[in-house]
């Protein structure tokens, strides 16, 4: 390898890693915004919120890849071109296409692995992501009795207390016992308490101090209708509340391994070879029983080539003669419930197809987009390099804000196809590439001006040609009231 294209990798590869670093922080931080509600209050251990984002990381590397690729393109080139070192390669004889090879060929590497990221590691991403959102959904919040007003977090049991002190200490505490499902038949007042959790939260340790505990029997019988209270004084006593659902556990593996974006892409041809079986096979049968006659039970009254002993010529005109009004408007009535009901069918079979046909689109869908994010890597280092060279601008002020413009297109259009096409307003595969169709040719527009050594983004060739062009119509301006005042004399 010769010292310049070693040069310009380790030039391209610096600014590669710290844009993919970066986006994908401020990535996870929009993520984190996004389910910080579904996080706090649940007691949630530090390591299953670092694995929540770190899988959550992985479902981002298609917004990632592709910006820090045209970031890094963008940086380098620009770099190079602020410092004249692009000026100095070109003055040695170097041309445009030759310095971009080493980065182009490195461009691929990145696409390839960016295919095996968006094949492998994103749909293990989305399975895990799925399972943790339902196990943290499951969670219930910490427990947080408030002051003043009854409790009714804990199942089976109603708390209030009036007052907390600055050691957790609760004063004048009522518990309401409602476990055995029986009304208000036991409560437990106390003039003071604590409450912890066990370790593992399954269980609440109510600890009271000074109280009575009364309990009201409601065994009544037919003659005897007496009820029974009991009311026990204690200076201490325990109450240990079983929990459920206050501790996270996870749920069993590949819970979530039918969804669209847990599979691979030979799991998604399988699929999408079911589906079409099914689609096929829903779709002929619906054929079938619309072209099979329903209304006419027995149609082969009317066909007189199957009675060859009469020759007898329907008269199309007697259909339409009614013996009595009444006749009439009962045969009109009864063909609008037969339309009504045809209607009705139409609607059926539209919805049976949409059940099949929704989910072939999202899987056709996102077998294409398996490799539009590898795409997307390489048109927008074909985006970055020839804008670096052209504006001739390093650091991350100008390019950011140039990069950004262009992310956002592509942004925006992949969602757009991405929506329609799962919505069958078009193709699955018009859906998946429509971003792609949108940025190549400027892809190949920018590389032809940077290979032209076109001055697109010259601000002194812009102000100059308005200049140009304001001045030419002042010319003309002049010239035409010359003329005016030639023809008045």
């Amino acid at each position: 390898m010769k010292k310049l294209d070693l040069f310009l990798i380790k030039s391209f590869l610096g600014p590669f890693v710290m844009t993919f670093l970066i986006v994908l922080f401020v990535l996870i931080m929009q993520f984190l915004w996004l389910y910080i509600d579904e996080l706090v209050g649940k007691g949630l251990s530090l390591w299953v919120i670092i694995e929540f984002l770190a899988w959550g990381s992985a479902t981002l590397f298609p917004l990632a890849l592709p910006l820090a690729t045209l970031l890094a393109s963008i940086m380098t080139l620009g770099n190079m071109g602020e410092n004249n070192e692009l000026l100095a390669l070109k003055a040695a004889g170097i041309s445009l296409p030759r310095i971009l090879s080493p980065l182009f060929i490195l461009s691929i590497f990145i696409s390839i692995a960016a295919f095996f990221a968006s094949n492998n590691l994103i749909p293990v991403a989305y399975e895990k992501i799925y399972r943790l959102r339902s196990d943290i959904g499951k969670t219930k919040e910490e427990i947080k009795i408030p002051v003043g007003v009854f409790y009714n977090g804990v199942d089976g049991y109603s708390i209030r207390i009036v007052s907390r002190d600055d050691n957790n200490m609760m004063h004048h505490v009522m518990v309401y016992d409602h476990s055995k499902k029986k009304g208000n038949v036991s409560v437990t007042v106390a003039d003071s308490g604590k409450v912890l959790i066990s370790p593992d939260k399954k269980g609440l340790i109510f600890t009271l101090y000074d109280g009575i505990n009364y309990e009201e029997e409601n065994t009544t019988a037919r003659r005897d209708t007496t009820r029974t209270l009991k009311r026990v004084k204690f200076k201490k006593q325990e109450i240990v509340i079983p929990l459920q659902n206050y501790a996270f556990t996870k749920s069993e593996e590949n819970k979530y391994g039918n969804e669209v974006m847990t599979k691979g892409l030979a799991q998604l041809r399988i699929d999408r070879d079911t589906l079409e079986k099914q689609y096929d096979k829903t779709l002929s049968d619906q054929f079938s029983k619309a072209i099979t006659p329903r209304t006419l039970s027995l149609p082969n009254q009317i066909d007189t080539a199957r009675h060859k002993a009469k020759r007898e010529v329907m008269n199309i005109d007697s259909l339409f003669v009614w013996e009595s009004s009444e006749d009439e408007l009962r045969d009109i009535n009864d063909a609008i419930n037969e339309l009504n009901n045809e209607i009705s069918n139409l609607d059926f079979y539209d919805k049976e197809l949409f059940r099949i046909s929704y989910p072939l689109r999202k899987t056709i869908m996102e077998s294409y987009r398996k490799f539009t994010l590898s795409i997307a890597c390489i048109i927008f280092f074909f985006i970055g390099a020839p804008l670096g060279a052209i504006i001739r601008k390093g650091g991350l002020g100008t390019p950011v804000i140039i990069s950004m413009f262009f992310f956002v297109i592509y942004w925006v259009v992949d969602l757009t196809g991405k929506k329609l096409g799962n919505d069958g307003a078009i193709s699955p595969f018009m859906g998946a590439f429509i971003s792609t169709f949108v940025l190549l040719p400027m892809g190949i527009f920018l590389t032809y001006k940077s290979t032209q050594d076109s001055s697109l983004f010259n601000t002194d060739a812009y102000i100059k040609f308005f200049n140009n062009l304001f001045s030419g119509a002042k010319k003309i301006k002049t010239q035409a009231g010359k003329i005016k005042t030639k023809i008045a004399k």
